[in-house]
């Protein structure tokens, strides 16, 4: 078979070929980078990568979510597991290039100088899904009616992605209070608007 250059196996591997090609540009796909950047990981293996995305498994709103948008954007439904010493729910996915393909450096976010992609930053439909896969991983939401108190609060560590959201709100006409791993917006009218605006938990 070698010497008359027949491959039996080509149509198998065509059949089964994975396709890793570029993830166009889209809001889930703004909104996927936001939630990564939050609550999620890039493992580099020798041939292959992983991708983590951490949930609460007392908000199977925000798993489901997510589960659907991964197996959307790579074709290929990921693995979720709860863990068995606390209430996390990881959603795991095994598969060349999602490093490239979204634009994030695998391994530690912590101090990651990420700058926010121009097809993101200047579609404001966009910037407004890439806020609110931020504000899934990130955010919380405290309403006390008897004294009128708000606080729409994004927590990180990270100054280059808080940068990033501040810019993003002050485009978008809020008013942020920036903390050294927080920035809240306290305003009743902008926190209603911009819960409304990322449909903040609802799914």
């Amino acid at each position: 078979m070698k010497a008359r250059k027949i491959d039996n196996f080509k149509k198998w591997r065509d059949s089964h070929r994975v396709n890793y090609a570029h993830i166009p540009h889209s809001g889930d796909l703004a909104e996927y980078i936001g939630v990564v950047l939050g609550d999620g990981n890039i493992e580099a293996f020798p041939r292959t990568e992983r991708i983590v995305i951490v949930g609460d498994a007392a908000k199977m709103g925000f798993i489901d979510h997510y589960v659907a948008m991964t197996e959307q954007l790579f074709k290929k439904a990921p693995a979720v597991a709860k863990t068995s010493y606390s209430n996390a729910v990881r959603i795991s996915l095994y598969q060349k290039f999602i490093s490239k393909r979204l634009g994030i450096p695998t391994g530690d976010k912590e101090q990651l100088a990420y700058v926010l992609p121009l097809w993101i930053e200047r579609n404001e439909r966009y910037l407004v899904r890439f806020l609110r896969g931020l504000y899934e991983a990130e955010a919380y939401l405290s309403i006390h009616l008897p004294t009128c108190a708000y606080n729409f609060g994004f927590v990180n560590t990270n100054p280059h992605l808080l940068k990033i959201i501040e810019n993003a709100l002050l485009r978008l006409e809020f008013h942020p209070e920036v903390r050294h791993n927080a920035i809240r917006i306290r305003r009743k009218a902008e926190v209603e608007r911009l819960k409304n605006l990322l449909q903040f938990r609802q799914y």
